[in-house]
Formats: C-alpha cells, sequence, structure tokens
C-alpha cells in the first residue's frame, strides 16, 4: 500500500453509530498521535457539530462523501489505510464503496448482518481485493465477533488441551441487556425485500453455508424452535443474530482451511430460564417480530448513554470433540451489545488491520482468519471484552 494520509477514515460519523465510534478513538487514543484518523459523511456541517459534540480535537479532519457519488467514494477510499463505515443498510448503500476499496488496495470494515449482500460482494470483488491486497472485513460488530472469535478462541483452547478441535460447538447467549440497532433493524427489512423481489435470497438466507462457495459442510443442528436443554437445566429460545453468526463461523473455518473439520457442527440459542416461566420466555422470544415493526428503532436512533453504559452480554460455548471431551469457554462484554459495545469492537478491528495484521492478504475475508488471536487480545485490553477458559 501507499502512504496514505489517514490511518482510518470513520464513513458514517454523524450517524448515531459512527458518532460513538469517532467518540471512542477521539477517547481511547487521545494520547496517541501515531495514529492519524479523520470523520466522513455527506455534509462537512453536521460532521464539524458532531466532532464538537463529542469533545474531539478542533483538529480532527472532516471528509466529504457520499454514498450516491462514487467518485467522492473512490476519492475518500485513497486517502486511507482503511475505511470504517457505519452507512447502512450495507446492499443499499456499500456495494460502491466496497468496489472503490478493492480497486484501490485500502483496506474495509463494516458492521454488516446482511448475507445475501455479502455473498454478492465476495462473488463481485474478491478477486480485485486479492490483486489488489485490499482487506475486506465483513461483520465486526456485535455481529459477529463475540461468537465468530468465540468459536477461534475455543477451537485454540481446545487444541492446547486436547490436541485436536471440536467437532461441534454449541454456543449459548446466557445474558443480555441492551437494544438492536435501527440500522440492525433496516437492514433486515432491506434483506427482507431483497428477498421478496428474488426468490434465491431466500435459499441463500437459509443455508448456513452461504459465505462459503463452492463448499457444502454437514446438516447442522437446528435452532429454530423452543427446546429445553437437560444439561444446562434451562430452556432455548432461537438467537436473532444466528442467521448471520452461523454463516460467518462457516466462513471463517473455509477461510482458514477447516481447522475445525469439513463436517464441523455449530448452533446458537439464548437462554430463557427453567421451568413454565422459561418456556414461555422462550415462546415469546421464538415469535418476536419487533424489529420488523413500524416501531422497531430507525437508523439514527438509539439508546441513552445510561443505556448504553448499563448494558452488557455473556455468551457460552460449549465444545465436543470427536472422543467426547468437552471444553467450556465465554465471551463476555461490557457496554450495550448493539451500540456501546459494537463501536469500540469496529474501531479496534480497524487498529487491528494496520498495525497487528499487516501480513493478512488481500481478500474478502471475516474476522477470526483475518485477525484472529491479535484481534482478541486489543479486544480484551482495549473494548471490555472478556475470553475466558470455564472448564
Amino acid at each position: 500500500m501507499t502512504e496514505r494520509e489517514f490511518d482510518i477514515i470513520v464513513y458514517g460519523a454523524s450517524g448515531f453509530t459512527g458518532r460513538l465510534v469517532a467518540e471512542y478513538l477521539s477517547r481511547e487514543y487521545a494520547g496517541d498521535a501515531s495514529l492519524k484518523w479523520a470523520m466522513a459523511g455527506r455534509s462537512e456541517k453536521k460532521l464539524a457539530e458532531v466532532r464538537d459534540e463529542i469533545g474531539a480535537s478542533k483538529s480532527t479532519p472532516l471528509v466529504t462523501a457520499d454514498a450516491s457519488e462514487p467518485a467522492s467514494l473512490d476519492a475518500m477510499a485513497r486517502r486511507a489505510k482503511v475505511v470504517l463505515t457505519t452507512v447502512g443498510p450495507y446492499q443499499l448503500y456499500g456495494s460502491d464503496l466496497v468496489a472503490a476499496c478493492a480497486r484501490t488496495g485500502t483496506d474495509y470494515v463494516d458492521l454488516c448482518g446482511e448475507p445475501n449482500w455479502m455473498r454478492q460482494m465476495i462473488d463481485a470483488y474478491e478477486g480485485d481485493a486479492k490483486k489488489s491486497g485490499a482487506r475486506i472485513v465483513f461483520s465486526c460488530g456485535f455481529d459477529s465477533i463475540p461468537f465468530d472469535l468465540g468459536v477461534f478462541f475455543l477451537q485454540q483452547e481446545a487444541q492446547k488441551k486436547f490436541g485436536k478441535p471440536c467437532v461441534e460447538i454449541q454456543c449459548r447467549v446466557r445474558k443480555m441487556k441492551g437494544t438492536f440497532s435501527g440500522g440492525t433493524a433496516a437492514s433486515l427489512k432491506a434483506t427482507m425485500a431483497a428477498a421478496f423481489k428474488d426468490p434465491s435470497v431466500i435459499e441463500l438466507l437459509k443455508s448456513p453455508f452461504a459465505l462459503t462457495p463452492g463448499s457444502e459442510g454437514a446438516k447442522q443442528p437446528s435452532a429454530s424452535k423452543p427446546l429445553y436443554d437437560d444439561n444446562l437445566g434451562t430452556w432455548l429460545a432461537p438467537f436473532v443474530m444466528a442467521p448471520i453468526n452461523t454463516k460467518n463461523v462457516h466462513r471463517s473455518n473455509f477461510l482458514l482451511g477447516f481447522p475445525y473439520g469439513k463436517d464441523f457442527l455449530y448452533s446458537e440459542m439464548m437462554m430463557t430460564g427453567p421451568g413454565e416461566g422459561g418456556e414461555q420466555m422462550a415462546k415469546a422470544v421464538a415469535s418476536d417480530n419487533s424489529l420488523m415493526s413500524e416501531d422497531a428503532p430507525k437508523p439514527g436512533e438509539g439508546p441513552s448513554k445510561e443505556e448504553r453504559e448499563t448494558g452488557f452480554y455473556d455468551v457460552l460455548f460449549i465444545g465436543r470433540t470427536a472422543d467426547g471431551d468437552v471444553i467450556r469457554t465465554s465471551v463476555s462484554g461490557d457496554k450495550d451489545p448493539g451500540y456501546g459495545s459494537t463501536s469500540k469492537m469496529i474501531a479496534e478491528s480497524a487498529i487491528c488491520l494496520i498495525r497487528d495484521r499487516k501480513d493478512t492478504k488481500g481478500g474478502v475475508w471475516t474476522t477470526a482468519p483475518a485477525m484472529g488471536a491479535a484481534l482478541i487480545a486489543r479486544l480484551q485490553e482495549h473494548a471490555g471484552l472478556k475470553f475466558k477458559v470455564e472448564g
């Protein structure tokens, strides 16, 4: 990569989540003069207002770029080592930016949970990214870092403990307090609209291997209906992020050369508690479609600072080897998962790419193969995440 003016450009910095990313960088890296970053969006006036509101330095550069003007995206990409974008739904506003980054050799990180669009970008631009050296990394927020890196961490620990990988991992969300973002709701609606127009999108959304072109693994465990887990003593409900997280986990296995095995089994569900109360909660979660309702949060809307600060999540991973050995690990995070924690995770992903994983080659990546242990270390040091072995 030729010398660039900025290490990171935060595109969408005047939006709700982009503002949180800019605020995090301005606070966490205030004393790091070697990190050169800028705020980007459609309106320089709005960017300046946000810069002042979050207390960032008056010298923080502002870059004007608009998703409807591809030339401005190309110009922005050429100025940065990595473009961090929170401008979604990505299937509506992201394709030209991915194309620009793949073409100019610029690294790219986003918060995408739209597998139909991600597959389109893999098919269209992976060749360009490999040629230019651009590392395109999707899903660098709550979907799917705690889950993708959680599986990666467990498998690393299983190798240390047993000398072999786990052939099956069950992911169980133990606790979570927080709101899903307006961007998540908008992305889901855009994806459903795309499926309505093109029935082939439905098949892609149903497949856990939608992001592993040319590779299909074993039939995966069902996690779409409430069930009781005798071992954990709790009811389980479908987890709303599972359709994207599972695809990213299988893509990581694919990109890493199948260290988890070609018949690796993975499932995600949410614990709702024991007894009748747990059963009722599981059924309520399974039937909830609030993200598709008119009352769902809109892009640019989000929880208060107090709500973000008091949020958290705790995710359990149970791995089993072919010989029946079992290992339990967990990933937890402070702050609201969809906003407070997500803004920290994507910021650290961008920094990790350019500082810690210069050896990762160009291509379209997930977080585990692109950054792996280096990102786990960075998230634990800076972003409030904890990766633990529980037994």
